[in-house]
């Protein structure tokens, strides 16, 4: 069964699909962007706005019963490859060994012009 996962501590979806489904041994985090979802203002600079997507995809998983522990693949999608070193120096520190699959990609533009998204398959 298809379950929807849902919190005020990420941000709220900007069209019409979840911020993660749960189908019970798998979840998945659809892509968070860098907006705080107290003020809804995005992040500045890439070191912050990698903070603060990492912080969203905290919460959803966090709702979900879940840690960072439970991701299995992480997908980054970054609008200057330039930034991937900066990027891993933040990312690092909200994981632990062993680390997730990962894919980064480098594409031309993000919603709302901002310079990184995450999403994540997690499972219990």
């Amino acid at each position: 069964m298809v379950k929807a996962i849902h919190t005020n501590n990420a941000p709220q979806a900007l069209g019409p699909y979840s911020q993660a489904i749960d189908l019970g041994d798998l979840v998945f985090v659809s892509g968070q962007i860098p907006i705080n979802p107290e003020t809804g203002e995005i992040a500045e600079g890439i070191e912050n706005q990698t903070a603060q997507v990492m912080k969203n995809l905290e919460a959803i998983l966090t709702e979900a019963n879940l840690t960072f522990v439970n991701v299995a693949k992480i997908t980054i999608y970054i609008t200057n490859m330039d930034d991937f070193a900066k990027i891993n120096e933040v990312y690092a520190g909200f994981l632990t060994e062993p680390y997730p699959a990962r894919a980064t990609v480098e594409v031309s533009k993000l919603p709302k012009g901002v310079g990184i998204e995450m999403d994540v398959i997690a499972r219990r």
